[in-house]
């Protein structure tokens, strides 16, 4: 066992500084929410085929992870409060730039910028966090940071649903400006530098190859991001055919389908908080494991579902274990990566996001192959996810845990321990 290392930080935790950091967590996912109630208007005004359309939805889940592998190594060079103005300062001049778009090609690229953007309040929200919180309220922050993005499902589209009554789609964007420019005020004023000039790492590619290389040859390190990757391919070809899957299959109206949803959504919130809870007080493998049963139980549901016509409460259970269980791998996952390395926290927490998104990316296109009528991709789709980060555990986090600088438990703090 190793001890504790010191902490990086130069500012204590607070809780204004925590609140700021959620809510930088949050504001760039809630761009893929807000406008997708007006997406048929936005198709119809740029006369745009509704496949080119939806690119406007994929750049911005790509821009989401390259903004996260950006920002990461450069905030361990040049600290927290650099990259996060700057990020924050272009997501409010790139949303604004969505909002005049002529085409949809301009569009596209426009989202793609945005999302990066975006991804640079995740990084830099994770990665700060890791900087002034350890040992159980390290385990107990990344809880939070779950139940805040659970919140952010249900608050998006149901925002941009009640804006589209007085706004159009090029409104709901310049909403997204003003809310970024509320934020980048935020963030001058009251987010201080949180990594210590110390801890910081050297300038260049072969110092971010080092680090990268570091944490590939970390055996726990890959197992918690391929496992926390193949989860988020459930929960993203949830996502994706959940809407086909409710209301197409099984006729449910909109205000039906919002009222699953929310549901879902709010299943993630409460899992998320206490599995943040278990992890702190139980153990943090213990608690990955469970999450993966409980969205195991949920994605054969589905599949069951698409092999056999079942009633409409299975598959509404299904969907909520899935979201449930994804909400409850999320911060064991989290601390797993991110604890042993405060030194390179912002390298590891873009290398851990980047795998959410690009994972969801591949997987939410493929529940759509056999038509919008059948549930038997999603189901496929989200079972194999799930076994793929089953596999993962067991191959890459099997063996007894090494020690975690900095992961304590309540009983024992102050004092070295394992991640159990």
């Amino acid at each position: 066992m190793t001890a504790s290392l010191p902490t990086t930080a130069l500012v204590p935790a607070g809780r204004g500084l925590a609140t700021l950091l959620l809510v930088l967590t949050v504001f760039g996912p809630i761009s893929m929410d807000l406008y997708l109630p007006a997406l048929p208007a936005l198709t119809t005004e740029l006369a745009a085929a509704t496949s080119t359309a939806q690119l406007t939805v994929t750049a911005c889940l790509i821009g989401l992870a390259a903004g996260q592998l950006i920002a990461g190594p450069l905030s361990d060079r040049f600290g927290r409060r650099r990259p996060a103005l700057i990020g924050v300062a272009a997501y409010v001049i790139v949303s604004v730039l969505c909002a005049v778009s002529p085409t949809v090609d301009t569009l596209i690229a426009a989202r793609l910028v945005q999302g990066i953007a975006g991804g640079v309040g995740i990084v830099i929200a994770q990665a700060a966090g890791r900087d002034v919180y350890d040992g159980g309220r390290l385990i107990r922050f990344y809880g939070r940071l779950t139940v805040v993005g659970g919140f952010a499902a249900i608050v998006g589209p149901l925002l941009g649903g009640a804006l589209t009554a007085v706004l159009d789609w090029r409104g709901l964007f310049l909403v997204l400006a003003a809310i970024g420019a509320v934020i980048l005020g935020w963030v001058a004023l009251r987010l201080p530098e949180t990594l210590h000039p110390d801890a910081r790492t050297a300038a260049g590619f072969s110092v971010i190859g080092r680090d990268l290389r570091l944490l590939f040859a970390d055996r726990r390190f890959v197992g918690a991001v391929i496992a926390q990757g193949f989860v988020y391919a459930a929960l993203f070809a949830y996502l994706s055919g959940a809407t086909y899957v409710l209301q197409g299959v099984y006729g449910l109206s909109p205000q039906g389908y919002a009222a699953a949803f929310g549901l879902n959504s709010a299943g993630f919130m409460v899992f998320g908080y206490l599995a943040g809870r278990a992890s702190e007080t139980w153990s943090v493998l213990g608690t990955l494991v469970t999450g993966l049963a409980v969205a195991g139980l949920g994605a054969a549901g589905l599949l069951v579902a698409g092999l056999a016509h079942v009633p409409l409460i299975v598959v509404v259970v299904s969907l909520f274990l899935l979201a449930a269980g994804t909400a409850i791998t999320s911060p064991p996952s989290t601390t797993i990566a991110l604890a042993d390395y405060p030194q390179m926290a912002g390298t590891a927490s873009s290398v851990l996001g980047a795998a959410r998104f690009a994972f969801g990316g591949v997987a939410a296109p493929l529940v759509g192959v056999a038509g919008a009528l059948s549930i038997l991709p999603l189901g496929l789709v989200t079972s194999v996810s799930i076994v793929l980060a089953v596999a993962a555990v067991l191959v890459f986090l099997h063996r007894p845990a090494r020690a975690s600088a900095g992961i304590t438990h309540p009983a024992t703090e102050g004092t070295p321990t394992c991640v159990e």
